[in-house]
């Protein structure tokens, strides 16, 4: 059996009758906005500060030489998203990350593990971490408008909104409305399959309305629409999901696919195809697609994978040989910039993804 697929599988079943309508109503070329969101836990494991120091070495060392040897359809370099934990802020090190960022190979954004938390802590919490990384780092992005700090998000645990029956890693109900109220501009949580706080809602880019008194409400939400500007909930911008035939469990059961990239789930050309197949896309523009994995990039198994074997150069490369054969364009982002071409998408329904890049419509590094 495969563990939880009764929280999706109907979803799945569903979708799979709209993947050929949107294959047959998007136009060429695809766009493919490409993005990596690391749980970037410099000390998982609890590990001491000399071990925290020489992960994050690493990464130093060898994630820039790799992304400077791959281009985008515009010249871009990959853009990895090192989502950091604020319970393990370390100046020392996030200011190590931020050079990477600074060189022009990422953006830092916010992960949080917390438990049995309450909604005045956890608020107090995100602004407090949000105006360090801003003020003394130089990190997060701006609202263009208002010029207010805003952040994307990763939940420590998968357990985003108490989704957890059990109340675990969270105990904020309204999780959902803390974190738009402290400038949280998107949530990159999903999916979590097999885990038990995987969503109804899988392959989608959503708002959702936080119900203040009940527990995951972003398990269902108003789906972004090319030409509507929403105005309540919290952007939703999920993984793919779906199964992997070619890979299956004791020889019968097909695998998840569930966006993971590690040792254990490494990348290859079949899983690049499943990622765009997904057809994740805002509403009425099916000609761009947005493909979101995440990983957790200081384990060390991950880094052996990672740079001695090769790992981020066969992610890269395989996208760049399948985007160039029959995709079209291939543009590799942050989740900022992620974000900046859903909410243009919404305001200017045919604007192309190169200027929505460019403009900055909603928000600026």
């Amino acid at each position: 059996m495969i563990r939880n697929v009764d929280l999706w599988l109907k979803s799945y079943l569903i979708r799979l009758g709209q993947l050929r309508k949107y294959r047959q109503s998007a136009k060429r070329p695809l766009h493919i906005l490409f993005t990596l969101c690391d749980h970037y836990e410099p000390y998982w494991n609890r590990v001491n500060d000399s071990q925290a120091l020489k992960r994050v070495s690493r990464w130093v060392e060898h994630y820039p030489v790799i992304a400077a040897n791959h281009v985008d359809c515009r010249g871009g370099h990959p853009q990895h998203c090192f989502f950091y934990p604020e319970e393990e802020y370390k100046p020392e090190l996030l200011e190590m990350v931020a050079d990477i960022c600074r060189n022009g190979f990422g953006e830092v954004e916010i992960h949080l593990h917390h438990d049995n938390d309450t909604a005045v802590n956890l608020r107090s919490t995100l602004l407090d971490f949000k105006k360090r990384l801003s003020e003394e780092h130089g990190l997060l992005s701006r609202d263009k408008k208002t010029s207010e700090i805003q952040y994307g998000f990763i939940h420590g645990n998968w357990a985003l909104d108490n989704s957890r029956p059990d109340g675990r890693w969270c105990g904020v109900n309204n999780e959902i409305d803390v974190l738009l109220d402290t400038g949280c501009y998107a949530d990159f949580t999903m999916p979590s399959a097999p885990d038990i706080t995987q969503t109804s809602t899988i392959n989608s880019i959503y708002y959702a309305v936080d119900a203040p008194e009940s527990p995951k409400s972003h398990d269902t939400g108003v789906a972004a629409c090319s030409g509507v500007s929403q105005t309540q909930g919290l952007l939703c911008v999920q993984g793919p999901l779906t199964f992997n035939f070619r890979s299956r469990k004791y020889g019968l059961l097909p695998r998840i696919e569930n966006s993971c990239l590690a040792f254990d789930a490494p990348a290859s050309y079949h899983r690049t195809k499943l990622w765009i197949d997904q057809r994740i896309h805002v509403q009425k523009r099916p000609d761009v697609l947005f493909v979101k994995l995440h990983t957790h990039g200081t384990q060390e198994n991950n880094m052996d994978y990672f740079f001695s074997q090769g790992g981020l150069d066969e992610l890269y490369g395989n996208l760049e040989e399948y985007t160039g054969r029959f995709a079209g364009n291939l543009y590799y982002v942050s989740t900022r910039q992620m974000c900046n071409v859903i909410k243009g998408l919404e305001k200017s329904p045919n604007a192309q993804v190169h200027e929505l890049l460019d403009n900055g419509l909603s928000l600026v590094s």
